[in-house]
């Protein structure tokens, strides 16, 4: 019996993960985003080589606000509004969660964010998850074993919402596992867009809410008390209902707080990402280790990995360093994931006994 593995960022590239929370337009290469800049005419780059590009969408979105941090996202969605865009971007994505060592992926985006250039909703999601599969395919070629599923994203501050459900709805058994609202928290709560909620309720469809993040209890209570969401996207400000002055034992919850760890309501965590939004001041001040002691179903997510120049090993291996987790934290966090996606139990079943614990068990020693 040897020992367990060292735990360096280079060893737990080599860990099987899952990926909740990741989101397509915030994942591109920069590189890519030059190319097709340059392929579709956009002339408003902040940047005109590769390392500025980069250096650029990092400082951007390391800004310290929510609204700066979604104003990057101008320029990823400019890029993504013809088929050979969202094609190359979705591949693209398959491909480097691969090389990482993901296992299972969720990746989101917005579909109605994609019409500029004469696209219909359907064209959109129909080249996006073409590109998922190419970039499957290729990475089978390589013998890497990805399974990826997609999620329909709409913006709270448009009036999509219903539409955007009805599509995710509609490409259930082509690869979209589910239904998201995304964008600025303050002002656009969850039961402005009830009507899609309650249509994939109706539907016995699979849907995720951000709340939480910029916005308060009152968004996550409206999330899962009116919309009946199945996760959290973010969740971090349940902390808002936590007291939890001394030791861990001595933590009192609210009922809210109470209500998500009872019913195992999964947390799409994203750590550095709520360091850049300012949603947590640093990574050492961020209650992922008090959520995850406190046994909520804690889960490790990058949700955009080129804004936060990361990915799912650095995002591990951060927390690695923060709070001192071992292999088999990390194993509990990936099988929280697992546990929590959208797609049929015996698949996640599959995935968590024949690739996630023989993977895990190999760095255990």
């Amino acid at each position: 019996m040897t020992g367990p593995m060292p735990l360096t960022l280079a060893s737990i590239r080599q860990a099987p993960k899952a990926l909740l929370h990741d989101h397509l337009d915030g994942g591109l290469r920069p590189a890519t985003v030059l190319e097709l800049a340059a392929h579709c005419g956009y002339a408003d780059l902040p940047a005109a080589d590769e390392a500025s590009l980069a250096e650029w969408f990092r400082e951007a979105a390391n800004s310290g606000s929510l609204e700066r941090y979604l104003e990057t996202f101008v320029h990823t969605v400019a890029v993504m509004q013809t088929p050979e865009g969202l094609h190359r971007v979705a591949r693209e994505c398959v491909e480097d969660l691969a090389a990482d060592g993901v296992v299972y992926a969720e990746v989101r985006f917005a579909p109605e964010q994609h019409l500029e250039q004469g696209l219909t909703l359907d064209e959109v999601v129909e080249h996006t998850l073409a590109g998922f599969r190419a970039g499957t395919a290729i990475a089978a070629e390589q013998g890497i074993t990805i399974a990826v599923t997609c999620l329909l994203t709409a913006m709270r501050h448009a009036a999509r919402s219903r539409e955007i459900a009805e599509l995710a709805v509609r490409f259930r058994d082509r690869g979209v596992g589910g239904f998201d609202i995304a964008g600025a928290e303050a002002g656009f709560p969850p039961s402005r867009h009830l009507d899609a909620f309650e249509y994939m309720r109706a539907n016995s469809a699979h849907f995720t809410i951000h709340a939480g993040e910029a916005f308060g209890l009152p968004s996550i209570h409206e999330a899962l008390a009116f919309c009946g969401c199945d996760r959290l996207g973010h969740g971090v400000r349940i902390t808002d209902d936590i007291s939890a002055p001394g030791a861990i034992e001595d933590a009192r919850l609210g009922l809210v707080a109470s209500y998500v760890r009872d019913m195992r309501i999964p947390l799409e965590l994203c750590p550095s990402s709520n360091v850049q939004t300012g949603t947590v001041p640093s990574l050492d001040k961020h209650p992922f280790d008090l959520l995850a002691r406190l046994r909520f179903r804690v889960t490790v997510n990058t949700d955009n990995r080129l804004m936060g120049d990361t990915d799912m090993s650095r995002e591990m291996h951060k927390l690695v360093e923060t709070f001192g987790y071992g292999w088999s934290d990390l194993e509990r966090f990936t099988i929280n994931a697992m546990k929590s996606a959208f797609i049929p139990f015996p698949e996640r079943l599959r995935i968590i006994d024949d690739v996630i614990k023989p993977g895990y068990a190999v760095l255990i020693g």
